[in-house]
């Protein structure tokens, strides 16, 4: 009985010190012998990953939440951003089609300044939270930084995006004019003329932003639906684009007086590029995008009636379905 007592003290310190001698590894005198239906059971108990399969899934009916992998907290923000090598040629930024300063951003927000990486963004790009969200940066941005290489990858810049405007929309500072510019009110009449746009998509809002920026003051977009955004509120699903986040950058441009008016687009109650020019609309700008999807042509004449959909006849009605706060005129897209 002594004998084994001795071979199982490890030490003659206190208990304390033997408990946590315990826990060092050993070398093992034999085999384990637990069945696979045990080990099954017991990883539940301490498994942190998702399972991988269908029978793990959760359900996503009706559920539209953020699910993108890009998308970063405040902790994962920071850790990416002192990745970033803010490097002096800045490829990413050669990448953006909008040219954005994004070693400015991302070191912006590095140092937890969250309003200045979102204005350097929004400066450049009125649409920064909308392409924060959706814009392919694995073939732009993303695709150019020198981490890519690294074993921990290139920096999730379209995340880093989205965080910061984010940061910023929950501020609710609405957007003025650089008060170091001349005032609207001096400056030469051309720039009070009236200026239409047609469609409040993406190139309307960029356009009308910049145009009222620079001090115009008499612009208007001509909308034939009922909802702000075009495309991007009609076409591209909640959990990718949130409605809240279009009606945000709209915000924005209203906030320097740029007018919407909805039920009207071009060939709609007379409204057409002569019209607009006898209303003394001194410019006009087209963005109402690509109004028709591509057939090929052995779908020609196939509609909705015969069941088949095209992204123009689907993609809306899933967006009416899980956007709140947008209303659409189904009966435009439904015509059965």
């Amino acid at each position: 009985m002594e004998e084994t007592l001795t071979k199982k003290v490890l030490t003659r310190e206190i208990a304390d010190i033997e408990n946590l001698l315990s826990l060092n590894p050993r070398i093992k005198p034999h085999a384990n012998l637990v069945s696979t239906s045990s080990t099954r059971q017991n990883k539940k108990h301490w498994k942190r990953n998702a399972g991988k399969s269908c029978g793990d899934c959760d359900s996503l009916v009706n559920n539209f939440d953020d699910i993108k992998h890009t998308t970063l907290s405040e902790r994962g923000a920071l850790r990416e951003a002192s990745r970033c090598l803010k490097c002096a040629d800045a490829p990413c930024q050669k990448s953006c089609p909008t040219q954005l300063d994004v070693k400015s951003f991302i070191t912006s927000i590095a140092n937890k300044n969250y309003y200045g990486s979102a204005k350097a963004i929004l400066s450049d790009n009125p649409l920064g939270l909308t392409c924060g969200m959706v814009c392919p940066t694995s073939d732009l941005c993303v695709g150019g930084c020198n981490l890519y290489a690294s074993e921990e990858g290139p920096i999730n810049i379209g995340g880093l995006q989205q965080f910061a405007v984010e940061i910023f929309k929950a501020m609710k500072i609405p957007q003025i004019r650089d008060p170091s510019k001349e005032p609207v009110s001096e400056l030469p009449e051309s720039y009070h003329g009236k200026i239409a746009l047609i469609g409040c998509g993406p190139a309307s809002i960029s356009c009308a932003t910049f145009l009222a920026r620079l001090g115009y003051s008499n612009l208007t977009i001509f909308e034939k639906e009922e909802y702000i955004g075009g495309l991007s509120s009609s076409e591209i699903p909640q959990f990718r684009l949130p409605f809240d986040v279009v009606s945000f950058e709209v915000d924005l441009m209203k906030d320097l007086g740029v007018k919407i008016e909805f039920g009207k687009g071009v060939g709609l109650d007379g409204l057409t590029i002569d019209s607009l020019q006898n209303q003394n609309y001194e410019a006009v700008f087209l963005g109402m995008g690509l109004p028709e999807a591509k057939r090929a042509p052995m779908f020609e004449g196939l509609t909705m009636k015969n069941g088949f959909y095209t992204s123009k006849d689907f993609l809306p009605l899933v967006s009416v379905a899980s956007k709140p706060g947008m209303t659409i005129r189904i009966q435009s897209y439904i015509h059965i």
